[in-house]
């Protein structure tokens, strides 16, 4: 499963991810169309007003309530309709959105935002100190949302409290370096939502504050979202102020690659995301085209082994796994070249947390590989070319994904993976597609060999999440290992306010589950992958998040 649609929170009802994010802002401008009259506007490049664009997911929302939702691939639809109190600029500071400005004391323990106060939601409420208060009691209540409730960043807080009609206060139990982080990456809802019918499945009952309204959502086709005329409160970074500029949006789902390029170049659809491996090439060849790319932040696409159930619970089976990959040659196999190999479980944009040091130190040892296995017990191997143990069982390995979070042709990569590893050094990967419900059923009774996943955010919030133990808020701890030295260095990191020792804490534990444990196999660096017309301007990754921006500063040309 992978978060970015990948990145997965897996819990009762659904998998989910919260991103959060690091990097440099990648911007593309897309000229005029050159196949038709662009239109006078596209001589001066001043944005004119009007018209829509539609935008080709590859992964459809299980849900339309952003603050239910666990697909980052998605998320880019719920930054049109809904705002947190703060944004980041492209490098990472914080910028006043919702919020106007925010305080920290000096023990870490309260941090207060003040208010705009000229802002609705869609439906008419105001966004005050009161809202933002229900928003985050809701998000605490294990009846709203079982999976994160209690857990995580929301586990260290005391209270929230009114401190004015326009100034709320958060209270911690302990200093938590992360929380700002988190605290600002939450999209908030009208408070009258959590009494909609809509507000399992989303839709216009669930009301936010941003640049569009979502109109309509229609399953297994389309969401629809207009513009909201009355908009006026854009963040600093954007490059226009007042409503948006077009009039509306439509996100189609086409989970096909191939369906999803043919759309763009025959202009039944203007944005695709989710290029497969030869595409790329493609629209760089195409003129009427433009490629953009940028690197996200959060926890790349691994493969984590299962340390308390079957083979995997042994430590020699982990590393003899983690040995006989090649990951560099699937890579170029499956993607030619256009994705970038992971090393760590943290992405190498989180420059500041990032351990280039375990480049290079391991995998692509099938003797090693081999070695470790004899040495567990599995010498022998079947008539297939498995390994077996003295009772005759093979070396299985099993990995259940859904449809729901599987994208980027991770599918293809898994499959050569099994293909390599039962080569290279016998193992059995029992790869099996279920649906959503059946793949939690699983997490849930810990009966996996390996899972796959992808935070799309904060590093330091994927780490925790991966490696807390599950009662502490590791959500998706799904090597289901923890320890005195992970929790140590967990600890250490959050209450600290000294970015080298966090990131020192960072480090060593990224060393530690990936070259002393063999917990995790890191394989594909994030990525944000967007294709789109000529005749569209605007198109942007969204600062220090990597991922695609909402389309508050697109516009198109019109004849």
């Amino acid at each position: 499963m992978a978060l970015r649609t990948n990145g997965v929170f897996p819990g009762l009802r659904r998998p989910r991810v919260l991103a959060l994010g690091l990097v440099v802002c990648a911007t593309l401008t897309l000229s005029a169309c050159s196949d038709a009259d662009p239109g006078p506007q596209a001589a001066t490049g001043q944005a004119v007003p009007g018209g829509s664009v539609t935008w080709a997911f590859e992964v459809e929302p299980d849900t339309i309530n952003p603050q239910l939702n666990g697909q980052t691939r998605v998320r880019p639809l719920f930054l049109n309709a809904y705002e947190s109190l703060l944004t980041r600029d492209a490098r990472g500071g914080y910028v006043p959105l919702l919020a106007t400005d925010y305080s920290v004391s000096d023990d870490g323990l309260v941090y207060t935002f003040t208010l705009r106060d000229d802002v609705t939601f869609s439906n008419g409420e105001a966004l005050d100190a009161a809202a933002v208060k229900a928003n985050f009691a809701k998000l605490n209540d294990p009846d709203y949302d079982s999976q994160a409730a209690g857990q995580g960043p929301l586990a260290k807080l005391a209270s929230v409290d009114v401190a004015g009609p326009h100034q709320v206060t958060f209270t911690l139990t302990e200093p938590y370096s992360p929380f700002l982080a988190y605290v600002s990456s939450v999209f908030l809802v009208a408070p009258s939502a959590y009494d909609s019918p809509d507000i399992t499945a989303g839709g216009p009952g669930v009301a936010g504050t941003g640049p569009f309204v979502i109109d309509s959502f229609t399953e297994g086709q389309e969401v629809r979202l207009v513009r909201r005329d009355d908009y006026d409160w854009a963040p600093s970074i954007a490059a226009h102020t007042g409503p948006a500029y077009l009039d509306s949006v439509t996100y189609r789902f086409l989970p096909e690659a191939s369906v999803r390029l043919g759309a763009l170049t025959s202009r039944q659809v203007d944005v695709i995301d989710g290029l497969g491996g030869n595409d790329v090439e493609v629209v760089k060849g195409d003129d009427r085209l433009e490629y953009q790319s940028s690197s996200t932040t959060g926890s790349p696409w691994s493969l984590y082994l299962n340390a308390s159930a079957g083979p995997t619970q042994d430590i020699r089976v982990r590393e003899a796994l983690v040995a006989a990959a090649d990951v560099d040659t699937i890579l170029k196999s499956v993607y030619r070249g256009n994705r970038e190999r992971a090393w760590s479980n943290v992405n190498s944009a989180e420059v500041a947390l990032y351990d280039p040091a375990l480049e290079g130190t391991y995998g692509n040892d099938p003797a090693l590989a081999n070695r470790l296995l004899d040495e567990a017990g599995w010498a022998a191997r079947d008539s297939d070319g498995y390994r077996v143990n003295a009772a005759g069982a093979r070396l299985t390995i099993s990995i259940y994904t859904t449809p729901a979070f599987t994208a980027d042709s991770h599918e293809v990569v898994l499959q050569a993976l099994q293909a390599q590893l039962r080569q290279s050094a016998g193992f059995h990967l029992d790869i099996q597609s279920v649906d959503q419900g059946t793949w939690i059923d699983h997490f849930v009774a810990v009966d996996y060999g390996a899972s796959d996943n992808s935070i799309s955010g904060e590093g330091a919030t994927a780490l925790e999440w991966h490696w807390l133990a599950k009662e502490a808020g590791g959500a998706v701890n799904l090597s289901n290992f923890s320890d005195a030295k992970t929790e140590e260095w967990l600890a250490q990191a959050a209450s600290s306010t000294d970015p080298a020792e966090q990131a020192e804490a960072y480090r060593a534990l990224q060393r530690y589950v990936i070259l002393e444990q063999f917990l995790v196999l890191p394989l594909i660096e994030g990525q944000s992958q967007i294709a789109a017309g000529r005749w569209v301007h605007g198109v942007a990754a969204r600062p220090y998040f990597g991922e695609p921006s909402n389309l508050y500063d697109v516009w198109r040309d019109r004849a």
